[in-house]
């Protein structure tokens, strides 16, 4: 059975009171500081474990966090994930993790599961630009998106800075010779998708370059989208001697479309990714990509959720935008006369 506060107490002569503030993340700084590392460090010879149920009926809170992930199948999120969990669980939050399948319907029931559970407030990494959801939840609840953007309501939200990573993308092709470079998009209806599109034509025409006719969004972030768009996109027009996908996914799937048409990569096009997912090194070719920093945009997204329950004040909604950066592989090469 493991020690209780008043177990900790006892030990070290001082007042439970004491202990509960020393091992409490938000009242640490309440205690001495050497008094907290003596309170700790006799809480983990004991094997103390903290009552999240106890102290919730004190504080009317469930110290739980709702997580709701549009595709965990998509290796984008497992980084993200523990990053929110390491960082919660270190100010003594526990994570619900929820999967919506990208369904409007399905994330509502999940949603009001959680809330019925008593979550005290939300990670959502929601796929769609505008949701009607988030503005009722906004309201009841602290929320923080991850990943994403919502056009509708105004939300604290912790994502990569796409137009510097796109930016990265197309520029390297550029300094490869390739000047016809086309963009897979994501869906529309996505911030990223959005975003990323909006910041591959802002970026093409900085260095004189045309868009037209060499953009072309999936409806679904998934491989077989990409090669149904992209087989399209390379058969309209053969002088297209790169691609930017707005995902992994799309540019493997972009890779699967240039092999349909007897066209290697990189020998006669150049393919890039966006997000760096597991095995990006060891797919053929291995992928040259944007790799976004995953793990850092889940604490991230932790820690600006606990600051509204920790500080519990009104702040400024605060959108913040980790840099990327390009890792280049073997899907790019330098242009080749014909």
């Amino acid at each position: 059975m493991s020690a209780t506060l008043k177990d900790i107490a006892k030990k070290l002569g001082i007042h439970p009171a004491t202990v509960s503030r020393a091992l409490n993340p938000r009242t640490s700084h309440l205690v001495n500081a050497a008094t907290v590392t003596k309170v700790r460090k006799a809480a983990a010879a004991m094997d103390y474990v903290p009552n999240p149920m106890a102290s919730g009926l004190r504080t009317s809170r469930s110290h739980t966090i709702g997580v709701v992930i549009p595709d965990l199948t998509n290796p984008l999120f497992p980084g993200m994930v523990r990053g929110i969990q390491d960082t919660l669980s270190r100010a003594g939050y526990t994570p619900l993790l929820v999967n919506t399948d990208n369904d409007p319907d399905e994330e509502a029931h999940v949603v009001a599961s959680l809330s019925a559970r008593r979550v005290d407030g939300f990670i959502l990494a929601t796929a769609r630009r505008d949701h009607p959801l988030l503005a009722d939840l906004s309201e009841r609840y602290p929320i923080v998106l991850i990943n994403r953007v919502s056009d509708s309501v105004q939300l604290p939200s912790v994502a990569a800075d796409e137009q510097h990573g796109i930016r990265l993308a197309v520029e390297h092709l550029y300094g490869l010779g390739h000047r016809t470079i086309a963009h897979v998009a994501g869906p529309p209806w996505s911030s990223t998708g959005h975003e990323r599109a909006q910041a591959f034509a802002r970026t093409m025409r900085d260095h004189g370059l045309s868009t037209a006719k060499h953009v072309a969004a999936v409806d679904g972030w998934s491989i077989d989208s990409a090669r149904d768009v992209a087989l399209r996109l390379l058969s309209s027009d053969p002088s297209i001697t790169a691609v930017v996908g707005a995902n992994d996914q799309l540019a493997l799937g972009t890779i699967a479309a240039a092999r349909a048409l007897k066209r290697r990569c990189p020998r006669d096009i150049s393919i890039v990714g966006y997000n760096d997912m597991p095995f990006m090194d060891i797919v053929d070719p291995p992928l040259t990509t944007v790799r976004v920093p995953q793990n850092e945009i889940g604490s991230e997204a932790a820690r600006l959720i606990l600051s509204q329950l920790v500080e519990d004040v009104v702040t400024p909604v605060k959108q913040v935008r980790l840099t990327p950066e390009l890792v280049i592989r073997g899907s790019t090469a330098p242009l080749r006369a014909r």
